[in-house]
């Protein structure tokens, strides 16, 4: 979980109220933190640091000293900072007087976005330049995914000229003197020599053209998102006007972020001016963007959603005023559902949160809001006697069978990467899920199916001693538009053999005695499945339904795996039988 570490004179300042650390660690909970480590108390105030441990990677917008004391503020029924002033919205661009930056069409294949706005009114010092810096690394390590899908940079904005460029340039015929330098160096040599070259250097290094931000001027101010120049990008405390900018290849995460930096500076005290980007493409928030720009939907729940989930019976006032102390802006109608009266919450996300999904946020934001100390420890009324659900009932049976049939049981993750489960398995993405702001590729998708984790297991098991016979029973989640949720999860069955005699008999062989003393008539019938070789496969169908399929895996898909032995696959939807 992320760490921060907040200058205790600035953090107070901005809450507002002194607290001592006992009761500080109270009033953390609101912003789902914790005192990770108390300052030495023997240095001056403006000298201590207090460490805190925030245990929610939702919320981006508290890893900063400004977004915790924010939280606490208005949680404690401080008023928030009105934001409108600087934020765009959807037909309503704000005026940038000059202020744009142009994106060259070639980095739509290298890093195609950019973000940035300029903060001015009052000289930075050194515990609000800590904090800027803080909340740059937090932002791209945790959120940016080490910097690969959103960097942030930092720079004089009084020694800018626009309009910006954030263009792609040749590496080895490109030079500028970068941070921590004296003599300039090509953008090449700064991926092989500099520091944070050697840290970041593997986003760029297979690109044969990076890119590079340089004002009108062609005074280069950074190669994103590496490392900024010696000159435009080198903030000192004292300076008074700021440009950042962000880059990365996901528009929203760009923006939220850029939303939640601005926003700490007007809580501040800064002005906060919009900057027009302008890229030759389509963004998914238009081709000329400007930030900060306000773009999250409104979410929805109603009275007696909140009060039944949360076993409380509070009042429309109730309800609001928890929802207001989180930051949020609420608006409410009534209603009537199956001739009942209720009340409807139309609930607008301050411009730094972007964590409502589901009307069960709303419902988590009530129950923060109002405090959690205020819900007493219930005792349950009712006795109830614990049981195997029917399908862990089949599933152990399943277990046991396989076991007898030679196989050996495994378990896996089920979240893996673009590769693993579409690209190897030749499929279609369009039903596999996908998570919105995965930690990483390499968990990026959600499996759709078991046989792909079979094959990988089965790729690293060519020094074993052949026939393999493997099986996992475990969960798999698809797209789905007859759920409520617009996914299904299911249970599922999965074998793969593999061996120099593995054939289609060899898999309907094992189906057939697996299912015989599940004691499940069943049919076969052709099928058309891209990760079995076609005619040697088939489906297999239970009083008319298909409930699994089994046959010869595919060669294409065996050498996607580098897989050099014949496989025979199946799976079978348990919770079908």
């Amino acid at each position: 979980m992320p760490k921060i570490e907040v200058n205790e004179t600035l953090f107070f300042n901005l809450l507002e109220k002194t607290y001592d650390y006992g009761t500080l660690e109270k009033k953390l909970t609101c912003a789902k933190a914790e005192l990770d480590e108390k300052p030495d108390e023997t240095l001056p105030a403006d000298k201590r640091v207090i460490k805190i441990e925030l245990n929610d990677t939702n919320r981006p917008d508290l890893w900063s000293t400004n977004g915790v004391a924010r939280q606490l503020r208005l949680h404690d029924g401080g008023k928030t900072v009105d934001y409108s002033r600087f934020l765009s919205r959807p037909g309503n661009i704000k005026d940038c007087k000059g202020r744009i930056a142009v994106v060259d069409p070639e980095l739509k294949d290298i890093r195609p976005y950019m973000v940035a706005f300029v903060i001015s009114g009052k000289p930075i010092d050194e515990p609000m330049l800590l904090d800027i810096i803080q909340t740059q690394e937090k932002l791209a390590w945790n959120f940016g995914r080490k910097r690969k899908s959103i960097s942030m940079g930092v720079y004089r904005a009084a020694q800018i000229q626009f309009p910006v460029r954030y263009h792609a340039v040749d590496p080895d015929k490109t030079s500028f003197v970068p941070l921590q330098c004296t003599e300039p160096m090509t953008c090449r040599q700064i991926l092989s020599d500099h520091p944070k070259g050697k840290e970041y250097g593997w986003i760029l290094k297979d690109m044969k053209r990076f890119p590079l931000l340089s004002d009108a001027k062609g005074e280069a101010m950074s190669m994103a998102p590496i490392i900024n120049s010696a000159t435009l990008g080198a903030v000192q405390v004292g300076d008074s006007g700021l440009m950042v900018e962000l880059t990365g290849d996901n528009m929203e995460n760009l923006m939220l972020s850029a939303n939640i930096v601005a926003c700490d500076f007007a809580d501040c005290g800064y002005e906060i001016e919009p900057v027009m980007v302008r890229h030759p493409y389509e963004t998914g928030l238009g081709k000329d963007v400007v930030a900060p720009f306000y773009f999250q939907p409104t979410t929805r729940t109603t009275l007696s959603r909140i009060n039944k989930l949360l076993g409380v019976h509070f009042s429309e006032d109730e309800a609001r005023g928890a929802l207001l102390r989180m930051g949020s802006t609420v608006e409410t109608r009534s209603i009537s559902a199956d001739g009942t009266d209720d009340v409807e919450f139309v609930l607008s996300p301050a411009p730094y949160r972007n964590d409502f999904l589901h009307e069960v946020d709303i419902i988590e934001d009530v129950m923060i809001g109002a405090g959690l100390e205020n819900f007493a420890p219930e005792q349950p009324s009712d006795f109830t006697i614990g049981r195997l659900l029917p399908i862990t009932e089949l599933s152990r049976k399943a277990k046991t069978l396989m076991v007898g049939l030679g196989y050996q049981e495994m378990i896996f993750n089920y979240v893996g990467s673009r590769r693993d489960y579409i690209e190897n398995m030749n499929i279609d993405a369009a039903g596999v899920i996908e998570i919105a702001n995965p930690m990483s590729e390499n968990y990026q998708f959600i499996r759709p199916e078991i046989i792909s984790s079979l094959l990988r297991a089965e790729s690293k098991s060519a020094g074993a001693m052949y026939p393999h016979k493997i099986f996992e029973i475990g969960k798999v989640a698809y797209l789905c538009q007859e759920e409520n949720t617009g996914t299904r999860t299911r249970q599922n069955l999965g074998f793969l053999t593999a061996a120099a005699n593995a054939n289609f008999n060899m898999a309907a062989g094992d189906v057939s005695s697996l299912l015989y003393f599940l004691d499940l008539a069943y049919e076969v019938a052709e099928n058309d499945d891209p990760r079995f070789i076609p005619g040697r496969q088939a489906a297999i169908l239970a009083g008319g339904k298909k409930i699994g399929v089994f046959g010869e895996v595919h060669p294409q898909i065996l050498e996607n795996w580098s897989i050099s032995v014949p496989c025979v696959a199946g799976e079978i939807d348990l919770e079908e039988i």
